[in-house]
């Protein structure tokens, strides 16, 4: 199986574990070292991140990894796709598409998640010069 082959399946694996809060398995895919920088800029470590699964505090009910484009460095890979959620946080509406890079080193024969960066997905920002200069 190809890396790009081997990326996109632990993609899937944990898509479909985000999806159940499935605590075990997201902590299996991920190193110990792992960091998820948040659509607002907020990190947090691995213990942080599976902490909201365990507490309730994020529930996610849908999420698709689409339009993946996985770089093989060697040890290191790099996936870049959308995701598409549907889910809430502390009872808010979290639900979104997000540009998401995943950053994936070999450990032995499989690869795991060392991090997850999200961006939103929209229009330009409000300080964006619309038009022309003034």
């Amino acid at each position: 199986m190809s890396t790009e082959e081997q990326v996109l399946e632990l993609g899937r694996r944990w898509a479909a574990a985000e999806e159940r809060g499935d605590t075990p398995v997201l902590d299996e895919l991920t190193t110990d070292g792992f960091r998820l920088v948040g659509p607002l800029g907020f990190v947090l470590d691995k213990s942080q991140w599976l902490e909201r699964y365990r507490g309730g505090a994020l529930v996610t009910e849908s999420l698709a990894w689409e339009d993946v484009e996985v770089r093989d460095l060697g040890q290191t890979a790099i996936a870049i796709g959308v995701y598409a959620q549907v889910a809430s946080h502390q009872g808010n509406p979290a639900n979104g598409r997000f540009r998401a890079t995943h950053v994936l080193v070999r450990e032995g024969d499989r690869w795991r998640l060392a991090g997850i960066h999200l961006s939103p997905i929209g229009g330009p920002p409000p300080f964006a010069n619309q038009g022309g200069a003034r």
